[in-house]
This record gives C-alpha cells, sequence and structure tokens, in this order.
C-alpha cells in the first residue's frame, strides 16, 4: 500500500520470528516500540563474532582480540556515521537509560548548583525524567516541565517563559513514544542555546521511526539504544558534540576508561573509551552496526516515509472501531509510527490480553510515562507500534481484534 519502494511483506522473510504462531494464529507483532525485531544479518553478525572472532577488545595483541576490536570499532564508526555524530563523540552504554544516567551524573552533578533549573518535558519517557530528579537531589537544582498542549504538541510558549538565566539543560524527547509526536527538537535546541543552555534528547524512538541525527536536531547529547532500530538488546549509544564530552568527567570506573592509575589517583583515556568502563558489550555493538546496516541500505527517508502511510492507514482504520480513542496529533507530519488508545471503559491491559489470544502483540500500560497520563486524565493504554516490516494486513489484523474485544466485553 505504500508508495515509497519500501514493501515491508518482501522484508518479512529477514525476520525469522516473523514465521511462527502465537495460540495457533499467525504472530502480528505491534509493539516495535517496545523491542524491534532482528533481521537474520544482525543476527548472523552477532553468531559469526561468536563463533570466529570472540575476544576481549582494545586488551592483547593476538590476532582474535585485534579481530574484536576491529569489529567493535567498525561498529562504532557505522553507529557514529548513521547518528550524525564523530566517532570520537559516539560512547557505547548498555541502553538509551543509561546514555541518559551519563550526561546525568558525568556532567549534571559536577556542573548543577542550588536553585539551577533542569527543564523536562510532560511527554518524558521515566528514563528522560528520573534521572534528572537523582540529580536534582544531589545538587539542590529543581525539575521543571514544559507543558502539553490540547493537541498533543509540545507547548513552545511554555518554553520560552521557562527558559531563564538558570536553565542549565533541556532533556527532550525527540519522539513521545506514547503520543508519537515528533517534537521539534532544532527549535527547542535554538531557544535553549540562546538561554545558555545545553540540550539532550531522548532518540530511542526518534532514531528508529524518523532517522534523526545529533547534527540535524542541533543538540548537544543524542541517546538511543539498540533494541528499537532492529539491532539487540544490551547495546546503547549517547552521541554528544566533541566540545562537550571533552570537558566531561567519567561516571563509571573501571578498565580501559583509564590511562594511568596509582594508589592516590588516575587519569582518564580520551573519549569516547574514557566512558566505557569494563568490559563491553562486543557481539550487540556488532549487531547494532548490522542493523545500521540494514536500515541504511533500506534508506531512513524511505522508511519515514512507508511508516507514515501505513500510520495513516491505521489511524483511518482505528477510527472505524466504536468508542476507540485515539492520542497524539492529528496531522502526520507530527507523529510517527506510535498509537496509544483507549477502547471505551474496557482496561487496556484486558485489551491487549484478548488481542493476544489472537496472536496480536501490543503494549498495554503507561508505557513509563505516567505523569503524562495522568496530565491526559486516563490511568493507561494500550499502544500498537510499527517498524519496517508492518503492514497494511496486521492492521486489518487488529481492527478485527479490537472489534472482537468490544463484542466480548459488551
Amino acid at each position: 500500500m505504500t508508495t515509497t519502494g519500501l514493501d515491508p511483506a518482501a522484508l518479512r522473510g529477514d525476520f525469522p520470528i516473523l514465521e511462527r504462531e502465537v495460540h495457533g494464529k499467525p504472530l502480528v507483532y505491534l509493539d516495535s516500540a517496545n523491542t524491534s525485531q532482528k533481521p537474520r544479518q544482525v543476527l548472523d553478525a552477532m553468531a559469526d563474532y561468536y563463533e570466529r572472532h570472540n575476544a576481549n577488545v582494545h586488551r592483547a595483541v593476538h590476532t582474535l582480540s585485534e579481530e574484536a576490536t576491529h569489529l567493535f570499532e567498525q561498529a562504532r564508526g557505522k553507529v557514529a556515521r548513521f547518528a550524525g555524530a564523530s566517532e570520537r563523540a559516539t560512547v557505547f552504554t548498555k541502553n538509551a537509560s543509561e546514555a541518559i544516567n551519563l550526561v546525568a551524573y558525568a556532567w549534571g552533578l559536577r556542573n548543577l548548583r542550588e536553585g539551577d533549573e533542569i527543564l523536562v518535558t510532560e511527554m518524558e519517557h521515566h528514563s528522560n525524567l528520573v534521572p534528572w530528579q537523582l540529580v536534582a537531589g544531589l545538587t539542590g537544582a529543581r525539575v521543571r516541565a514544559v507543558p502539553v498542549t490540547g493537541d498533543h504538541l509540545l507547548d513552545l510558549d511554555a518554553l520560552d517563559r521557562l527558559l531563564g538565566g538558570r536553565t542549565r539543560i533541556v532533556a527532550v524527547s525527540a519522539m513521545s513514544n506514547m503520543l508519537g509526536t515528533l517534537n521539534p527538537v532544532p527549535a527547542v535546541a535554538e531557544r535553549a542555546h540562546a538561554a545558555g543552555a545545553l540540550v539532550l534528547a531522548d532518540a530511542a524512538q526518534a532514531v528508529p521511526h524518523a532517522g534523526a541525527r545529533l547534527d540535524e536536531l542541533g543538540a548537544d547529547f543524542l541517546a538511543f539504544t539498540g533494541h528499537k532500530m532492529l539491532g539487540p538488546m544490551g547495546v546503547g549509544v549517547l552521541a554528544a558534540r566533541e566540545e562537550v564530552l571533552e570537558g566531561m568527567e567519567p561516571f563509571l570506573g573501571g578498565g580501559e576508561m583509564i590511562r594511568d592509575v596509582a594508589i592516590e589517583g588516575s587519569t582518564w583515556n580520551d573519549i569516547p573509551w574514557r566512558f566505557e568502563a569494563g568490559t563491553p558489550n562486543v557481539a550487540e555493538a556488532v549487531g547494532l552496526g548490522a542493523a545500521v546496516d540494514y536500515l541504511e541500505a533500506l534508506g531512513m527517508d524511505r522508511v519515514r516515509a512507508a511508516e507514515a502511510d501505513l500510520t495513516a492507514y491505521a489511524l483511518k482504520r482505528l477510527a472505524e472501531v466504536q468508542g476507540l480513542r485515539v492520542y497524539g496529533p492529528a496531522e502526520l507530519e507530527h507523529r510517527g509510527g506510535v498509537l496509544s488508545f483507549t477502547l471505551g471503559s474496557i482496561h487496556p491491559h484486558d485489551v491487549a490480553q484478548v488481542l493476544d489470544e489472537e496472536g496480536i502483540a501490543v503494549r498495554a500500560g503507561h508505557h513509563c510515562t505516567m505523569p503524562l497520563h495522568r496530565r491526559l486524565g486516563v490511568q493507561a493504554t494500550t499502544r500498537a507500534s510499527f517498524s519496517v516490516y508492518s503492514t497494511a494486513d496486521e492492521v486489518d489484523a487488529l481492527v478485527a481484534g479490537l472489534e472482537k474485544t468490544a463484542r466480548f466485553f459488551a
């Protein structure tokens, strides 16, 4: 149904898990914002690493270690290029949450003072809120939130009012994991920088759904994760402006992040290794590099366009379900492939359970956005989310499942 040249149905053969059945029915996987499925190219790259090259990196001169180090740093180069950052300022972490914590502690703990302000938004994932609350509690800084408008967009007028001389950093989701809202991070960054503040963009959703890049967003930090972009769990990324990262002290200590160690004290390694204490997730980094190869071969413009087409179709079909309310912006240009909804008075967990009996995987709950759900006046929602392998047929299956759910609870 897309007009982009991207054929999700043809891609599905690359994803082995999509061949399985659930409760005797073909799997309809609509939970990609939670974690995406992995193509054979990623699985094969990781298997090849373990079968042929497994060794610790940066620590030995034998052949396997040199091969592993080459593969690890080659993956860093791929990820850096994909994220619009330099290799020196592309740090491997465990996930996006750890990338944000890295900034909160390595920068925030050392730079925030009593009375300073951290701006977040009402639509932040807990991972871009709780670390700032923790650091604020240690430094005496204050966390303030930019509100969401009635049409589920970021209130830029309120941002202008909140920005001031005590604002030190603005932490903003580049794409809401609940509303699907694509936030205008370049406009936020321009305003924040004019006020002398740094900007961290949580791009866990925006990288796989919209091809977000550090250089195009104008942010100082970009956090994202492998498992939401066709890569493995256990690897995330902090991409940053070199000059900002260069001025930061590490927040985790251990092997490889040091230059010299004495009992009395230590000196630190260059970036990015300064922030990669201990043995890294080498196979996962290699898998993430393979995921980048896969996405680049598709073309992120085509990925985004195909997802927009599918989202438009899903919004049209979901509007046919009586009693269903979808949250998020009405305009496609402002939203990614994430659709959170309620179905009358039926609890979202019940909706998800009935759908699961039909082989349809969705997520139900607060999606790690409790403040946003309170702002919207709901305790929980059901969420369907797409990736490159999602099809119109799956949307049709979702609609049929929702209509069956409504009849069941009638």
